[in-house]
């Protein structure tokens, strides 16, 4: 269950390797450097930003960090209520361990 499954090997001949032949290189004639790339025009339409849609994203962007941190704060929130609960169930069993060790 926990092995690994492999895919089968492949079963194709190896290519075959270049033959080794005597070759003499040409000698090197110096060429012309290639042009600089020229920047094709994007298809992609650009994004404009009007005033209203400025606005709405600013809005949306606050009410996304206004709810992050107020789940982030409630959590805290209940971590901290259930420590204390905890201490407090401690120190009641801790009260009434000692009451009981004494009164025998």
């Amino acid at each position: 269950m926990f092995t690994p499954k492999y895919p089968p090997q492949d079963t194709a001949p190896p290519a075959p390797a270049p033959a080794a032949t005597a070759h003499t290189p040409a000698p090197v004639q110096p060429t012309a450097p290639d042009p600089a790339p020229v920047a094709s025009a994007s298809n992609r339409p650009t994004v404009q930003l009007t005033p209203g849609s400025a606005l709405a994203l600013a809005a949306g962007g606050s009410a996304v960090v206004l709810v992050v941190g107020a789940v982030l704060v409630s959590m805290l929130l209940a971590v901290a209520i259930t420590a204390v609960s905890v201490a407090v169930v401690a120190v009641v069993l801790r009260s009434m361990v000692k009451d009981f060790n004494n009164h025998r």
